[in-house]
């Protein structure tokens, strides 16, 4: 007997009630790819009474590292002068991930477990980053494409220009 979708509002034939969706905990080769020229992720985190939050974080196309199959890590820079999602992480480390690629419409999702560095050795190859952030990836779930909007990066912004230089 089939079993009901593990998303109530999902259809019998969604990819959310596949389990190949649900419970991918490696990189495929695309994964690596789109992780690995990203600009940007949008970061979920919750904070010391529960409350969600979610911030964008962006750097050169390349910033995000991809160490091994279930593995990635990221600078952390001064971007807003908050550092709200590492004082999240610090209390709660697990943390969802959300890569777009608006040129080649696709998106990955990510849940993990992220940790904080102040002396790791990948820091060296992130000029002005204060810390790294690691994650060790629980769930990988790819997704379709269907519904993502087309786009282009024009020029990056003046904080990551600096980067660059």
């Amino acid at each position: 007997m089939k079993q009901p979708p593990m998303n109530h509002y999902a259809g019998p034939d969604s990819p959310a009630d596949s389990p190949e969706q649900r419970h991918v905990k490696v990189f495929a080769d695309d994964d690596k790819k789109l992780i690995e020229r990203s600009g940007f992720f949008f970061l979920a985190t919750t904070d010391a009474d529960g409350w969600p939050e979610c911030s964008y974080q962006g750097g050169l196309s390349g910033f995000v590292r991809v160490v091994d199959e279930n593995n990635l890590a990221f600078p952390c820079y001064d971007g807003d002068e908050m550092f709200r999602s590492l004082d999240d992480i610090r209390v709660n480390p697990k943390v969802g991930l959300l890569f777009i690629d608006l040129e080649e419409p696709r998106r990955l999702r990510l849940i993990g477990t992220a940790s904080i560095h102040e002396d790791d050795p990948l820091l060296k190859g992130f000029d002005g980053a204060q810390l790294l952030v690691r994650v060790q990836v629980a769930h990988v779930f790819p997704s379709r494409t269907r519904s993502i909007h087309r786009w282009w990066l024009v020029e990056n912004p003046e904080s990551v220009q600096e980067l660059d230089q």
